[in-house]
């Protein structure tokens, strides 16, 4: 991959990476200050735990997120980044400039979802 793609997709993902831990402090802090205990009404703490779940099932899918954009900026300083872990084969630019996180290529997915698709029906 051509060094001025990597530093591209380097910059998208430390952007992204930033904007989600944002998004997370913020959450902490929302979430320390609208405790439901705090509300006497009980249908009120009862939308209260169910706005806190909601934020805490999004949270924990995007510390996933995290974990993925951590293992790519590591997999670009080690000059792995792009690489399919099906064939071997290099991963499209255009491919990572939709998905930066993925780790496999358009064919390799595409066979991996029919794939589960035959298997889940």
């Amino acid at each position: 991959m051509k060094p001025d793609n990597l530093v591209i997709l380097r910059r998208m993902l430390e952007t992204q990476l930033d904007d989600l831990r944002q998004r997370a402090d913020s959450t902490v802090v929302d979430l320390m200050r609208n405790e439901p205990d705090s509300e006497p009404d009980p249908l009120d703490r009862a939308s209260l735990e169910e706005n806190r779940g909601y934020y805490l099932r999004i949270r924990d899918r995007e510390s996933r997120l995290i974990n993925k954009i951590k293992n790519c900026l590591l997999a670009i300083d080690q000059g792995d980044y792009g690489i399919c872990q099906n064939c071997g084969e290099a991963i499209t630019f255009a491919r990572l400039m939709a998905r930066p996180v993925t780790s496999f290529c358009i064919d390799c997915k595409s066979r991996l979802e029919a794939l589960e698709k035959a298997v889940g029906q």
